[in-house]
């Protein structure tokens, strides 16, 4: 029984330092390497101020509230993951972008020859700019998919469905701007 105990008081103790060191930023000093284990990877002494515009959603179907959605996030998500200052223009790190495609379509079908499943795609252009390494600078769509039952109405998904793919995109863009993985 004493062993167990021991097991599991290592095993919390390394789930704690974990979570700590996943929390953490590397900090040598009076230089600062950039590096943070929660994804971004930005040398602050060089780059400090990041433009984030409104991204229109330009899809052939619209649903209202996805911009809102989408942008409120994209800017939370820098925000809370990185020391840089949003600004309204002249940024050492420019985003802008638009949604460009938001559609659902059959995806599976059922015995009786009907569809089960819809898949809803979410698709926004990014045009990345990095003033102080122009070689990052980059044009790119990224997109996320989610599917729901045929059997329930968009109406009634599309919000959780939307916030999930946005999610999603937001990582992606998170990781391809700013984490360099």
């Amino acid at each position: 029984m004493d062993s167990i105990k021991k097991i599991i008081g290592v095993i919390a103790m390394m789930a704690f330092m974990i979570a700590t060191l996943t929390a953490c930023s590397l900090n040598f000093g009076l230089f600062e390497a950039g590096y943070r284990f929660n994804g971004s990877n930005i040398d602050y002494s060089k780059t400090k101020t990041i433009q984030i515009a409104e991204f229109p959603n330009r899809a052939a179907y619209i649903w209202p509230p996805m911009a809102g959605i989408f942008n409120g996030k994209l800017k939370d998500e820098f925000a809370s993951h990185t020391k840089l200052q949003q600004v309204r223009r002249n940024g050492d790190l420019q985003i802008v972008g638009e949604i460009t495609q938001y559609q659902q379509r059959n995806k599976a079908v059922s015995a009786e020859g009907s569809s089960s499943m819809v898949e809803l795609t979410m698709t926004v252009n990014v045009r990345f700019t990095n003033n102080v390494k122009h070689e990052e600078d980059f044009e790119r769509q990224f997109s996320s998919s989610k599917s729901y039952d045929s059997r329930l109405n968009l109406n009634s998904v599309q919000e959780d469905l939307v916030t999930e793919m946005t999610d999603d995109i937001v990582d992606q863009i998170f990781n391809a701007t700013v984490a360099n993985w």
